[in-house]
């Protein structure tokens, strides 16, 4: 059996704000099947500035073409509604996960919440005080890199591994980009680094997925890789996890109709119910990895090969020849690897059309 895909259901900022949806995605997430329930940990004016607009997606969905921070000011949680939300999580035996978008909220999650581990979205890729600062914490990581190229990935694993290594701040980015040349700095990322591939675009469109681009990152990076799915549906999402994601993030909501940025491009909980189900099945698929014969296969085995037989009657002493010799089911007798040593050989014995030979 292959490993378990990690599936992180994303409830973001689905609740809007209201701490009774947001126990009620709980509930919803676990009932699914989901091994993790992320939410979004912010102070929208140390987000965002009092002009920055909105994205494209958000103005789409969201109905409004206002400021990004008073868009955020609905959707934040309070602190102790984190508490609240990682203790019905903690009942439900799923994890509770967060991605902080400033450095106090990174510090309350790694500090006062004691979080293990955090998620951070791909906006935060170039956000290098705050790398430092989960690293530094020697927090472990999921990293998404949503509009990012492979030099800008290798740019923020250095600034982690700064965070991981160092006591000290960095004093530029080469002192990062150095440590990468020391493979026992790679030994420690993979420890604690897992990289989602995702495009940043939501819903994203199927021509903009690039899943082998989720190759390009193991490959580049030989850290553990998952997959951030914007998309509609469940589909690519079971792609990623059969190409080899060991981590499944996916949106979801209790109602896609409901007002708000994320709403129209979430699952609901029926859809990640059945994207649960699906990505165990993928898991079942994948198997080991193990080429053998399986213990389900033996009883067909001398049934689908085949042995050397005798082509037509032979008579004891009777050279093979390729005319009365060949290669038929069932695999009872001789394997046909042994053909062409027996090719002029006397038979031992007679042997009647279509007879296996010993």
């Amino acid at each position: 059996m292959s490993e378990q895909i990690y599936l992180i259901a994303e409830a973001g900022v689905n609740h809007n704000g209201d701490l009774a949806r947001a126990l009620a995605m709980v509930d919803a997430a676990a009932e699914a099947g989901a091994d993790a329930v992320k939410f979004q940990t912010f102070d929208p004016a140390a987000l965002v500035t009092a002009d920055a607009p909105q994205a494209d997606y958000q103005v789409r969905n969201h109905g409004d073409a206002g400021s990004q921070l008073a868009m955020l000011q609905g959707l934040a949680l309070q602190a102790d509604d984190h508490f609240t939300l990682r203790e019905r999580c903690h009942r439900h035996g799923i994890d509770f996960l967060s991605s902080p978008f400033d450095p106090a909220s990174a510090r309350f999650l790694i500090e006062e919440m004691a979080l293990p581990r955090l998620k951070l979205g791909s906006g935060e890729l170039t956000n290098a005080p705050m790398l430092w600062q989960i690293a530094h914490s020697e927090c472990s990581l999921i990293l998404s890199t949503g509009m990012a190229d492979l030099d800008e990935v290798r740019e923020a694993l250095g600034m982690l591994a700064h965070g991981y290594l160092r006591a000290r701040h960095p004093r530029d980015r080469g002192e990062c980009q150095a440590l990468l040349e020391d493979p026992a700095t790679w030994a420690i990322l993979r420890e604690r680094v897992t990289l989602l591939h995702c495009t940043t675009e939501y819903p994203c469109p199927t021509e903009a997925v690039n899943l082998r681009a989720m190759d390009s990152l193991r490959e580049a990076f030989g850290l553990p890789v998952g997959y951030s799915d914007h998309t509609e549906g469940i589909e690519v999402a079971l792609l990623a996890a059969a190409r080899g994601a060991v981590v499944i993030e996916k949106h979801f909501t209790l109602d896609r109709t409901l007002p708000g940025p994320d709403h129209a491009a979430s699952l609901e909980p029926d859809e990640l119910a059945a994207l649960a189900a699906g990505l165990r099945r993928v898991e079942r698929v994948l198997g080991d990895g193990k080429k053998r014969l399986q213990a389900i296969e033996a009883r067909n085995r001398s049934v689908a090969r085949k042995s050397l037989v005798a082509l037509r009657p032979i008579a004891a002493g009777e050279p093979f020849t390729p005319e009365n010799l060949g290669a038929k089911r069932p695999a009872t007798g001789r394997s046909p690897f042994d053909y062409w040593s027996l090719l002029g050989t006397p038979a031992s014995r007679a042997y009647a059309a279509d007879e296996v030979i010993e």
